[in-house]
């Protein structure tokens, strides 16, 4: 793939962006051990290349199945055996589309934009999308929003889905590819079904967000703040400027602003001791345990010099936030009263789908959210040459 050196005329800018000139590979399906699937053209028409060499043309009329054989992929076309390959590129143009159906694992189809590469990794299918750096966003931005929202908060969440690919566009490269379809990449499900996020991201059109040195930020967020978003030392332990707590009155009473779990209370204690070395023989210390209340976040439990991080606890535990009071239900049960949902860092979605719905603007969501801050169009900052 070739790349593009974004180098900014600002003079506060000093770190090079590499962006793709026209496509970014995502490998999809990433968490599947594929063996074999059937892919019909969707929309435009397609070449099969196979070792290098077209071996046919394809469109919506037929299908094409893959299926792995050893190390090679045994491609057929309406039943009829086109030969085994050890690569297949299906190459479309920009407005050409695929919908790939998994046939083993079984899995509903999807479409996906632009090209798809194949090749037999550890026994099984390896897919990659070559796809243009806008209808990747617009996959992201629905796979991170969903398919319901207003066109403002689809706008804000293209941004961030903009910022973040581009700032981690080398995350793979040393496997091949550019970004994968999980979580702790983007979420990507290929073309979006809401046709609309395809305007928002036209809208906003190049557009990032940097921080005061002129740095793509880290584009973090989390579906409910539960009122208050966090520190970024309290749960990264580094200070980032821009990641700062804020009140957040516009996530109260969303969805995902409340949640509880019940537990016996010795199972708690004797996580604290074991986990901890929490000094729960202490009256005092137990108490606090027991007890424990957070009317604004705090980081740990405390008690007798020992410290408890809140964020180990939510994931040992799998709670839904770091934020949360704890009550005694009974003699023997306490239940945590929870606000929020997610790691609290950057923008809360469910808070800023409020403020959109209320008339903010997305310029007025990112920089509630995100301290600092501000919007910049890559291209008229910065001027391009080939690597």
């Amino acid at each position: 793939m070739r790349y593009i050196i974004i180098i900014s005329l600002c003079l506060g800018l000093s770190s090079f962006y590499f962006v793709p000139s026209e496509e970014l590979t995502i490998k999809i399906y990433t968490h599947l051990k594929i063996n074999a699937l059937q892919i019909t053209v969707n929309a435009g028409k397609y070449i099969v290349i196979a070792d290098g060499n077209l071996v046919t043309e394809t469109s919506g009329e037929s299908n094409l199945k893959f299926i792995v054989i050893n190390d090679s992929i045994e491609l057929l076309r309406q039943d009829e055996k086109l030969g085994r390959y050890r690569f297949i590129k299906l190459k479309g143009d920009a407005l050409s589309e695929l919908k790939l159906k998994l046939i083993n694992p079984d899995r509903k189809p999807r479409l996906y934009q632009n090209d798809i590469n194949l090749s037999v990794e550890n026994g099984y299918l390896r897919l990659l999308n070559s796809v243009t750096l806008d209808n990747y966003i617009a996959g992201v931005t629905e796979a991170e929003a969903g398919s319901r929202s207003n066109q403002e908060f689809y706008k804000v969440q293209a941004i961030l889905a903009r910022t973040f690919a581009l700032a981690h566009i080398n995350k793979h490269v040393a496997e091949g590819f550019s970004l994968c379809d999980q979580v702790h990449c983007q979420a990507y499900y290929g073309k979006p079904k809401d046709l609309s996020i395809f305007i928002a991201v036209d809208e906003t059109k190049g557009k990032v967000v940097v921080d005061d040195n002129l740095n793509l930020i880290v584009a973090a967020f989390h579906s409910n703040s539960g009122g208050q978003t966090a520190n970024s030392e309290d749960v990264w332990g580094a200070h980032t400027a821009y990641l700062r707590s804020v009140k957040d009155s516009f996530s109260i009473k969303m969805p995902n602003s409340k949640w509880e779990r019940k537990m016996p209370a010795d199972d708690w204690l004797t996580y604290l001791k074991l986990k901890h070395n929490y000094p729960t023989e202490n009256q005092e210390a137990k108490t606090e345990a027991l007890n424990f209340k957070q009317d604004s976040r705090k980081v740990y439990l405390e008690a007798s010099n020992i410290k408890v991080p809140l964020k180990n606890v939510r994931t040992d535990l799998q709670l839904k936030s770091t934020f949360f009071s704890i009550y005694p239900l009974s003699p023997d049960t306490i239940v945590f009263k929870g606000r929020g949902y997610g790691h609290g860092l950057g923008m809360c979605q469910e808070g800023a789908m409020r403020m959109t719905k209320l008339g903010y603007s997305y310029q007025e969501v990112l920089n509630f959210y995100y301290r600092n801050v501000q919007l910049i169009d890559m291209k008229k900052l910065s001027f391009f040459r080939d690597e």
